[in-house]
């Protein structure tokens, strides 16, 4: 417990403050995180509508089978495009401000989605989306992580996760009951929630003070811990981070990201990212509907979809209280490998069906049970794990950046992956598809197994020595090691009751 800071003398006494809220900022990061809901709402529009829009045409013309697979491909295609950008964006206008802004595009591209006369509309407005909710991965997310305590910053950290598989159900759900027009209204209105909630949170108190506004900083941290909660402490040390950086002599990011151990990082993260979509989760998300249907189960394709929904928020919840116990590598494994076999059972359950129809009559469990399986495995492994990871390989220098250009390369990914299914599906069959997507299965069993480090209970330190191979005196792990580890003394700085800011001066302790 942080004591209390003496603001005349600048001693520190033993009487104890109140402790940090939990509420607040469990409001800030869920009002944040909604902004993955919308997204994860746009991602499961398209799985109950394929059927209404190419065989019902409920746009009153026509989309083919081709079109639509545009249609769900280019939501994936807007988010990789703005990834970078938006990292930038972020440290010029600030978190809030660019959420905020995100509101009127978002409602244009809705606004195509309901009032669609043709397919070009349509793309327009699922690139808008998509360009919308690859912004709020970047925020969000960011944005979440700054609003909390470290004590708290885990289970914040998961928020932006659990809202996206929440979003897809909510689409699975709205999708599979209502019209085509109240589907599109209702997803169009999340947006407006967003704002009109999150227009009244406080802005991030680290980039208040990386902006130079500390007195603002303060003001947030008050209104996110409580008016009667010291964070002098907190203020303190989000000033010696921005004190260290201004230190730090100046390096190109092209220089910063050539290092051989961030290198090695980048290539972890972004095959990590890689994997994760082409061991085909967003092929069988977006077009779970069909797939149930196609197979005659006695579900409806509505219902397995909204089973499929409920599934993967659940293991999400799982995935959230379990990786901090059982570490990221076995997650990955484990869910590598059923990935695999399930993917491997619904290639061998097509290929009967495709021989004798009749052969499967009494097997329409099997794609059903494999599918559940799949989803299972990529909710509690490959799902969450790769961005945690992503967030844990890197120093502060370079995290920015190589997290954006690993989440580019995840969302263009998805954008293959989604676009490249159903071509793949007409033209060499279901079952040659699904075992496709099992040999990148197995084969991420075996590269997770061979370079994939275990990070869980280490420290930044730690982790650039196992990524430098383990040697106490590697050169490269030095460097890394001084990089993120410098002295910084920080100054006295003036205290101001009105403005909540304690006055003292504190050494940083020495790496």
């Amino acid at each position: 417990m942080v004591g209390q800071f003496d603001t005349s003398s600048g001693t520190e006494q033993n009487k104890p403050m109140a402790q940090a809220k939990v509420i607040p900022q469990y409001i800030a990061g869920l009002s944040a995180a909604f902004g993955a809901f919308c997204m994860g709402a746009s991602m499961g529009w398209s799985a109950p509508v394929e059927r209404m829009l190419t065989e019902e045409e409920a746009y009153g013309f026509p989309v083919s089978s081709d079109q639509f697979g545009w249609l769900s491909s280019l939501l994936t295609l807007g988010a990789t495009v703005v990834c970078i950008p938006a990292g930038f964006i972020i440290d010029w206008i600030g978190r809030r401000p660019t959420m905020l802004a995100l509101i009127p595009p978002y409602m244009v591209g809705w606004i195509l989605m309901i009032f669609g006369q043709n397919v070009m509309m349509l793309y327009f407005g699922r690139f808008i989306l998509g360009v919308c909710g690859g912004a709020f991965c970047v925020t969000a997310s960011m944005y979440t992580t700054e609003v909390s305590t470290v004590a708290k910053r885990g289970t914040m950290g998961s928020f932006f996760e659990l809202n996206t598989v929440s979003g897809l159900l909510y689409g699975y759900i709205v999708g599979g009951y209502l019209p085509l027009l109240t589907i599109n209204i209702l997803c169009a209105i999340l947006p407006l929630i967003f704002a009109a909630v999150h227009f009244f949170m406080p802005e991030s108190p680290v980039y208040l003070v990386m902006k130079g506004r500390p007195e603002d900083a303060t003001k947030s941290l008050l209104w996110l811990r409580g008016k009667d909660c010291d964070v002098s402490y907190e203020l303190k040390e989000i000033l010696e981070e921005r004190t260290k950086n201004a230190d730090e002599p100046k390096v190109s990011i092209l220089k910063m990201l050539r290092r051989p151990i961030t290198l090695k990082g980048i290539g972890i993260a972004v095959m990590l990212q890689i994997l994760q979509q082409w061991t085909g989760v967003n092929a069988i998300m977006f077009y779970s509907t069909s797939i149930f249907e196609d197979v005659g189960a006695s579900l409806s394709g509505r219902i397995c979809t909204i089973l499929i929904g409920a599934t993967q928020l659940v293991m999400t919840l799982v995935a959230t209280l379990i990786v901090d116990k059982v570490g990221r590598r076995i997650l990955l494994l484990v869910s590598a490998f059923f990935m695999a076999i399930t993917t491997c059972l619904m290639g061998v359950y097509f290929q009967m069906k495709e021989s004798d129809e009749a052969s499967v009559a009494s097997l329409g469990w099997l794609p059903i049970t494999s599918t559940l399986v799949f989803i299972v495995a990529s909710s509690i492994g490959f799902g969450p794990v790769p961005w945690l990871i992503m967030a844990e390989l890197f120093t502060e220098d370079v995290k920015s950046i190589a997290g954006s250009i690993a989440g580019t390369i995840n969302w263009f990914s998805a954008f293959l992956v989604t676009k490249l299914f159903p071509l793949l599906n007409n033209s060499i069959g279901s079952a040659p598809t699904f075992w496709i997507f099992s040999g990148i299965g197995f084969f991420a069993f075996v590269w997770t197994l061979i370079w994939v480090p275990e990070t869980k209970g280490k420290t930044l330190l730690e982790i650039q020595h196992l990524l430098a191979g383990g040697r106490k005196s590697n050169p490269i792990s030095q460097q890394v090691i001084s990089s993120a580890c410098v002295n910084s003394e920080v100054s006295s700085f003036t205290d101001r009751k009105d403005q909540g800011l304690y006055s003292h001066s504190a050494g940083v302790k020495k790496c």
